[in-house]
């Protein structure tokens, strides 16, 4: 099958290129860099002749509330009308565990209103919500630093590594549209807090953490579900012990 990915350059999408094309499947990775711009429509028709699948794993460029709103929306309205043209048979977009039971996070915002609009787009399709990426606890901890200490809620927060994103993209990608949303999450519920607390000792970071119920986490304040997914949700298999080794091993060489 022809399976485009949008995005299909950055951190989950090459991974994903990757996969599906070691399953055999014909894989375009679509974005900017590669001619495609789903912003300007630039190359966009032309990506989506013959395509069956696109996965969108595009990310705003910018983290900006309205900023990001607008290129979710514009990006979202013409990658659809392209593949209601083409005839694409199955739309899946990569979405973020707990985006509508955190309305104050402008980026959660823009995100619901991405999936609000492959709902009623009419095309098959299926939205993977994800966890935090374990990739992403650095900038989490950089984000709550005032001085040398890091205010952090201690509410419950089950993060994934990006390859098991990646895996669970390709397994949905080819399996027939669900017309509803998947979950996925790492295989460890941890309080926020002490997920940081484990980076920073990793990495030998000197910095403080100090648990706040009130810290706000990009705007919102937490509880022990904000940011954890369902019952039903499909389960990394990394752990992020493990990936910490691994990643602080190979930033040592």
């Amino acid at each position: 099958m022809k399976i485009v990915v949008i995005g299909g350059t950055g951190l989950i999408g090459s991974k994903l290129v990757k996969n599906l094309r070691e399953r055999g499947h014909d894989v375009l990775a679509a974005a900017p860099n590669t001619g495609v711009n789903t912003i300007t429509r630039e190359g966009l028709a032309e990506a989506m002749d013959g395509a069956q699948i696109v996965v969108d794993v595009a990310n705003a460029p910018v983290w900006e509330d309205k900023a990001v709103l607008e290129f979710f929306e514009t990006s979202g309205r013409n990658l659809l009308a392209a593949e209601a043209a083409a005839g694409v048979r199955h739309h899946v977009a990569l979405s973020i565990v707990g985006s509508e039971r955190l309305p104050d996070n402008g980026y959660f915002r823009a995100k619901v209103a991405q999936e609000n609009l492959i709902k009623a787009s009419g095309i098959p399709y299926t939205i993977l919500r994800a966890t935090q990426f374990f990739e992403f606890v650095g900038g989490i901890a950089q984000a709550g630093t005032v001085d040398d200490e890091i205010r952090l809620s201690p509410a419950l927060f089950q993060p994934i590594a990006s390859d098991d994103v990646a895996a669970a993209l390709a397994d949905v990608a080819v399996a027939p549209p669900v017309n509803g949303t998947v979950e996925v999450a790492g295989p460890e519920a941890i309080p926020l807090d002490e997920v940081v607390r484990r980076y920073l000792r990793a990495t030998k970071d000197p910095r403080k953490v100090v648990p706040d119920v009130h810290a706000r986490y990009f705007g919102s304040v937490l509880d022990d579900q904000s940011l954890t997914p369902g019952g039903n949700a499909r389960i990394g298999a990394i752990r992020f012990e493990d990936w910490l080794g691994q990643s602080t091993a190979q930033a040592g060489r």
